[in-house]
């Protein structure tokens, strides 16, 4: 491109030139778990790029060149490449680097408050910041997980300001492209799931193909407008977070049976129909459980009896940590022993296996119950040792993680604890109560070793 021309404005072969050429200059703002492997991604397809964000140390350390996500098996490698070419830097101003950018990826935030009600502030934020200092002509590209209607109704008037500075689909190009990476498997997931995009109109849909096909290579399915791809992206996390909650509710029903669950749902899935989903402590993640309350937002503002199975499934994830200290104090009373100072050691604290994440981590309530029954808690995770952690300081190792232990539950089924073998814990630890909310370990192998065991869904 040449250095006055907008990228709206190119045509195709024009744009397919300067896509090729790597003149179009990129802005990622919000540089964390997903928007870090993102920026790094359009860097190394040649697209100089700037990340930005408010986290000075994060963009310091990037700078030096530390890639902080060692949980992300490949980035480091391809990090460290954008970084010795300088085709990618950080930076925490956003007025220099919108200066500077002929697109703009928003790839924020949407958390929770603690009345799960979704936050949206950062891109709102943002969006303010964009009317005060965004180009003319700027293409704008929302990564952010959204309920279906924020860009229209909310984001883009942001932008427009009250004082129509801006005009979407004119002055400035505004689409989305939601992320479907899943933590700790960005890069596998980057080179083979399909792309959505939707935009205010065909032009700037076609733009943004083109862009993504470039930088990921991957199929690009094409949505009517922004708020059916933030739909469908919601539609496919939620369905997981209802399933879950259905097999959580088998898992206690079998328990109650004799059942073992694990062996249903390894049946059940040849049947060509199901898709398996596996009990556990609870739902975590800054996705399934914050896109079902985002649906539940939506539903609320249209009609409050929608949408009753989502409402449901949230109740009985997030009470699946009270089932965990049931099973707990069951063995407590096998055991004739009281659970108040008693020491107990949870295992795994990271909201799933083998990433260094905590975000609304089934762990946290179950720790606080724990501490409400006057228990001292203790905690081993392989991605945070002698750290603070949910206000104690983990264990530096497992073995002397054991000593003095009188239960062990078993929260991430990190590929550490895989193979964690029955008679090995029963000959560290003071009691020998064990309770598994992963299906790690074997009924059957437990109670040979003289374990005191329960399994979540295990019909013992």
């Amino acid at each position: 491109m040449e250095k006055n021309e907008k990228i709206m404005e190119l045509n195709t072969d024009l744009l397919i030139q300067a896509i090729q050429a790597g003149n179009i200059s990129v802005c990622t703002i919000g540089i964390g778990r997903i928007g870090l492997p993102t920026a790094i991604s359009f860097a190394a397809s040649g697209l100089p790029t700037i990340g930005v964000d408010i986290n000075s140390n994060l963009v310091d350390s990037i700078n030096s060149g530390k890639f902080p996500l060692k949980d992300e098996p490949g980035y480091d490698v391809i990090f460290e490449k954008v970084i010795k070419n300088k085709n990618f830097i950080a930076t925490t101003k956003i007025d220099e680097a919108l200066s500077k950018s002929d697109v703009v990826l928003l790839s924020l935030p949407t958390p929770m408050d603690q009345n799960n009600v979704p936050d949206y502030s950062a891109l709102r934020n943002v969006a303010q910041q964009l009317h005060d200092f965004l180009l003319p002509g700027t293409l704008v590209i929302v990564e952010s997980t959204v309920e279906p209607g924020f860009i229209e109704n909310e984001l883009i008037p942001i932008i427009e300001g009250d004082d129509k500075k801006f005009e979407a689909g004119n002055s400035f190009g505004i689409g989305v492209c939601p992320e479907t990476a899943n933590p700790g498997q960005i890069l596998n997931d980057f080179e083979r799931l399909p792309r959505l995009v939707g935009a205010i109109n065909e032009n700037i849909a076609d733009i943004i193909t083109r862009i993504y096909k470039h930088v990921f290579t991957v199929d690009i399915i094409l949505m009517p407008d922004c708020k059916t791809a933030n739909a469908v992206k919601l539609t496919t996390n939620v369905f997981r977070d209802i399933n879950i909650a259905f097999v959580n509710e088998l898992a206690i029903l079998f328990e109650s049976l004799g059942i073992d669950t694990y062996k249903v749902l390894e049946a059940a899935k040849t049947k060509y129909n199901f898709q398996i989903h596996y009990p556990g402590p609870g739902v975590g993640g800054p996705c399934l459980p914050v896109n079902s309350y985002q649906f539940l937002k939506l539903a609320k503002n249209i009609n409050p009896d929608l949408l009753k199975i989502v409402k449901t499934s949230r109740e009985i994830n997030e009470k699946m940590p009270d089932h965990i200290i049931k099973l707990l104090k069951s063995c407590f009373e096998k055991a004739k022993k009281e659970i108040e100072n008693s020491e107990i050691l949870v295992l795994g604290v990271s909201y799933k296996p083998d990433i260094k994440d905590i975000q609304i981590s089934p762990a946290e309530p179950i720790i606080q119950n724990l501490k409400d029954l006057k228990a001292k808690v203790k905690i081993f995770d392989p991605y945070f040792k002698n750290v603070e952690i949910f206000n104690i300081k983990t264990e530096s190792n497992l073995v002397d993680a054991l000593k003095n232990t009188d239960a062990l539950l078993l929260i991430t089924n990190h590929k550490e604890f895989h193979d964690l073998e029955p008679s090995f814990l029963y000959n560290r630890m003071r009691t020998p109560i064990v309770v598994d909310s992963r299906g790690v370990i074997d009924p059957k192998s437990a109670k040979k070793a003289g374990l005191i065991f329960k399994g979540l869904g295990k019909g013992e």
